[in-house]
């Protein structure tokens, strides 16, 4: 399987789409992606890991704290290309990304 249809069957799901359209404003701690999304924490962290997995995302634990970002401005680029509002409005998405 491709990068690119990782990335479409990522985005596919409802859940895993919410939890990157958070991510494209920046690096974000588990339990801010699960009061964000609404989700029960063993649902969320399932559904991160299947985004790490499909390298969608990135984990970098610092402590007990894990935090999560998008891996690459391919993930924005598409987002942005469907039209995801939350995107839109993250002007600087691919560029914070290019600086990690």
């Amino acid at each position: 399987m491709t990068y690119e249809l990782n990335i479409f069957k990522a985005l596919s799901d409802k859940t895993r789409l919410e939890i990157v359209s958070f991510l494209t404003e920046g690096e974000k701690p588990v339990s801010s992606i699960i009061k964000h999304v609404k989700k029960s924490q063993p649902t969320i962290s399932l559904q991160l890991k299947k985004l790490v997995e499909l390298k969608i995302l990135k984990s970098e634990k610092f402590g007990k704290q894990i935090l999560y970002r998008i891996s690459d401005n391919k993930v924005c680029d598409t987002l942005r290309l469907l039209g995801n509002k939350r995107i839109l409005k993250v002007k600087n998405c691919c560029e914070r990304l290019n600086k990690k």
